[in-house]
């Protein structure tokens, strides 16, 4: 059953094994989704989906599995039949008057029996089957539910369809692979945090547990054991594009770099600019010009230890020559007596763990979808490129902390 609903999951990229879909199956079997499609929607993500991040994948898949599904004719006209038959004594009373309210879908008659409706009411309704209000069975009113449907006024809409509720795609601020916005930064660094680690440095603490199960086992004659201490040692340097190509993520960036600055799980955080790519000069603040310059050499590659993790900001979006070629920056503003290819091969062979991430979507890398991924492709031949999402972020990080 649904056998093309589980192969939809998976080329949507929602992670469902067979013990899960056997599993949604034995659901099934015990009526669990009464027997209605939104009851299914919401049955099946309970199984299938193991992390709210896969949320929107398996909204757009069921969306595009089961649209049409409810606005079949047969569909229509059985329910249709439905409701012209008397409903069960447990379904809410109606008037005779509501009953016959919307069958021929009168706007006159509809305004006049609201209007006689409204005479009879002198404070807000709350609740009841007759009068136009809220929260009740009427047909009249918002936030309430009728089983024969009825015309909302005023509110919100609500009892959506579950091919509607997918189609909302309420979950996608909750995807891991779009680009990092205001929600996802709290997020971005829990992962920056990960940085940390107790597999570096020397063993300088003395570890009071080991110690005593070390002398234990050792007879009872005293055996001292070391350990890493907790404090973070973790550097980082961070490298930001500014300007240009990258105006359009400005307010991405920014707010990256102010979350960044008010994190405390990094022992020691640097952080310099650069326009579209690192030449002689490195800048203090966004603003790229001589005022703000500093020697790239002197701050990078005399200054900092190789056990600083590099991490670059950037778009990686510009004119191959910019790359390739001496004084080939344009930007008057930059100097660059050497390419930028050199430069950066200078940073990849100083420091020992470095990634670039890149806000551009990994689609617009491809050279056939975007005639400015030539570059990026270049520095991707020297640099571990990443999303600046969520997911890119735990890719970067998981490189980072990778001993070479």
């Amino acid at each position: 059953m649904f056998v093309n609903f589980f192969y939809e999951l998976k080329r949507a990229g929602v992670p469902v094994s067979l013990t899960e879909w056997i599993t949604l199956m034995e659901a099934l079997s015990k009526g669990l989704a009464f027997s209605s499609l939104r009851g299914f929607y919401y049955l099946a993500r309970a199984v299938l989906v193991k992390s709210e991040v896969h949320f929107d994948n398996y909204d757009m898949a069921f969306q595009n599995y089961f649209q049409g599904v409810e606005t079949a004719e047969k569909v229509l006209e059985q329910a249709l039949g439905w409701l012209e038959e008397e409903q069960p004594p447990l379904l809410i009373s109606l008037e005779e008057e509501e009953k016959e309210l919307f069958r021929d879908w009168d706007v006159k008659k509809l305004r006049q029996t609201l209007d006689e409706k409204l005479k009879t009411q002198d404070e807000k309704r709350l609740g009841g089957s007759s009068l136009a209000g809220t929260g009740g069975g009427s047909r009249l009113g918002h936030s309430g539910f009728n089983p024969k449907g009825g015309v909302r006024l005023g509110g919100a809409s609500g009892g959506s369809s579950a091919v509607k509720v997918a189609g909302g795609r309420h979950y996608r601020g909750y995807r891991s692979d779009v680009i990092i916005g205001v929600r996802q930064f709290e997020a971005a660094l829990r992962i920056l945090s990960q940085l940390t680690t107790r597999h570096e440095g020397l063993k300088s603490e003395l570890d009071l547990n080991g110690t005593v199960n070390a002398t234990c086992r050792n007879a009872g004659r005293l055996k001292l054991v070391w350990d890493r201490p907790r404090k973070n040692k973790m550097k980082v340097v961070l490298l930001m594009d500014s300007g240009g190509s990258m105006d359009p993520y400005i307010d991405l960036c920014s707010k990256l770099f102010s979350a960044v600055k008010r994190s405390t799980h990094l022992k020691d955080l640097k952080v310099y600019y650069f326009h579209n790519c690192v030449y002689q000069d490195i800048y203090l603040r966004p603003a790229c010009v001589w005022s703000n310059a500093v020697k790239t050499y002197d701050v990078l590659l005399h200054n900092l230890d190789p056990d600083y993790r590099l991490i670059i900001v950037g778009d990686a979006s510009m004119a191959p020559g910019e790359l390739t070629m001496a004084n080939g920056a344009i930007d008057w503003e930059s100097v660059n007596n050497e390419s930028g290819l050199v430069w950066l091969e200078r940073l990849v062979r100083h420091f020992k763990h470095a990634v670039w991430l890149n806000p551009i979507p990994a689609q617009g890398w491809d050279e056939r979808m975007n005639y400015r991924a030539h570059t990026i492709n270049m520095v991707r031949e020297l640099f571990p490129m990443f999303e600046l999402s969520l997911s890119g972020l735990q890719q970067a990080v998981k490189r980072l902390k990778v001993c070479v």
